[in-house]
């Protein structure tokens, strides 16, 4: 596999940065889903308030970074972002990662205590079981047609993308590397519970978690734990009117640790 750059404006971008470096309070990082780009937290980022810095990772194998490898492996991508994040000098931050993105948020925050760097104030995880819950799919072994009929299924590709073959082709790829790294993630065996609250998001019909997979979030944190459904389906958050709730919810957890 190819070297990658350790250079934080590939890995990092911003969103919806605070008008000015005093303005802002609080420095939201948001993880994607498998196959999903920094620029799916676009809508969401511009429903914070103007003192929420909103950034996003973009992992390596998609849109500007195509050209690179994608990593097939949660560890080593947290490694990656882990080496191209640094705590905010003086702002407090937060992590919110959607579906594959929430492990890759626990597995940088775990990394970050366990080298003694100022950590989150609260980890949002979003859509996924929590990582002590395998859930034994193989997505990644399917045939191509079967693994575009999964992403329909959870609605997570605009349907005109999958009716157009060259798209499908180019993002493929990379959402069957994003799907592998998954599927064989385990959570390490001397694996400790985060000192970082978690607050566990979910769509109340997604076909993919249940809220007892979800609430099991609460067994990887010592420091508090709550749990919110919203209406919608593994991807309610894209949905608008839950949208703004899903903004209010983090900004109302986000402020009441500052």
């Amino acid at each position: 596999m190819a070297e990658l750059t350790i250079d934080s404006s590939l890995w990092l971008r911003p969103l919806r940065p605070a008008p000015g470096p005093a303005d802002a309070r609080v420095r939201l990082l948001c993880f994607p889903h498998a196959g999903g780009s920094a620029s799916f937290f676009r809508p969401l980022a511009g429903r914070f308030d103007a003192d929420v810095d909103v950034l996003a990772v973009q992992y390596p194998g998609r849109q500007d970074r195509r050209a690179e490898p994608a990593l097939e492996d949660i560890g080593l991508l947290a490694d990656r972002i882990h080496e191209a994040f640094r705590p905010p000098e003086g702002l407090p931050y937060a992590f919110f990662g959607h579906s594959l993105g929430a492990v890759v948020a626990f597995e940088v925050a775990r990394r970050l205590e366990r080298d003694g760097e100022r950590t989150p104030v609260v980890l949002f995880a979003s859509a996924r079981r929590a990582p002590s819950r395998a859930g034994g799919e193989q997505v990644h072994l399917l045939d191509d047609d079967q693994v575009v009929a999964e992403i329909q299924a959870l609605s997570g590709t605009s349907a005109d993308l999958l009716l157009d073959d060259e798209l499908v082709r180019m993002v493929l790829p990379a959402i069957r590397s994003d799907y592998r790294a998954i599927e064989t993630y385990r959570l390490a065996p001397d694996a400790t519970p985060l000192r970082t609250p978690i607050v566990a998001l979910i769509g109340g019909s997604d076909p993919r978690v249940d809220v007892e997979e979800s609430a099991a979030w609460s067994e990887h944190t010592s420091a508090g734990f709550d749990l919110q459904v919203f209406p919608g389906g593994h991807f309610y958050l894209s949905d608008r009117p839950t949208e703004t709730a899903v903004a209010t919810a983090v900004t109302t957890h986000l402020r009441s640790r500052l």
